[in-house]
């Protein structure tokens, strides 16, 4: 067996602050990596830590980010695979990078998430829908909805995964992050 990490983000701004009043959580964003210091972080989300409107599949950098957003608080956690399934999680990933400029973040789908309606919109996604959807493909996941309504806190309830960091991306960046307490969460 071997593993791949989800990270959750919470970063300032006007934009991620309305998210997370409406959904009423902390974590509004989540990406996929193969390593636990997030240096193969992939996600749908900002191609421009400065720019939250032009959105779409990228490989995260996070020196980039903690430079934008120093405050940014994360949040890591492991989810066990066979190395089949990380290679198939992997060469996904490589595809869309490759393809990159057609994968684009579903503005549009946003109502309906928050209805809780299913829908499709080709090469549309949120950052929690791309990576249910590859987790789900490559047998990792399974989701009891439909993966373009799965949001960022389906991930933290999800039950399959273990927490390795939580703190300030600044401690993962320059290596002090440590594994941490057990800490129980409660989600209203």
């Amino acid at each position: 067996m071997t593993k791949i990490y989800i990270a959750f983000v919470s970063t300032p701004g006007i934009f991620a602050g309305i998210i997370r009043k409406v959904l009423k959580q902390k974590y509004i964003h989540v990406a996929l990596s193969m390593d636990e210091t997030l240096e193969e972080c992939y996600s749908v989300g900002r191609r421009n830590p400065e720019i939250p409107f032009l959105a779409g599949f990228e490989k995260e950098d996070k020196n980039r980010i903690l430079k934008k957003y120093p405050m940014a608080e994360y949040k890591v956690c492991e989810i066990t695979c066979t190395p089949k399934q990380k290679e198939a999680i992997r060469e996904r990933l490589r595809q869309a990078m490759q393809n990159r400029r057609y994968y684009h973040y579903t503005i549009l789908g946003l109502p309906l998430i928050l209805l809780q309606i299913p829908f499709r919109q080709k090469n549309y996604y949120t950052c929690s829908s791309y990576i249910a959807e590859v987790l789900q493909v490559c047998g990792v996941w399974e989701w009891e909805k439909h993966t373009s309504i799965v949001t960022p806190k389906d991930f933290l309830i999800h039950e399959g995964k273990e927490t390795v960091f939580e703190g300030r991306l600044e401690e993962i960046t320059d290596g002090r992050a440590e594994k941490p307490r057990k800490v129980q969460y409660i989600y209203g």
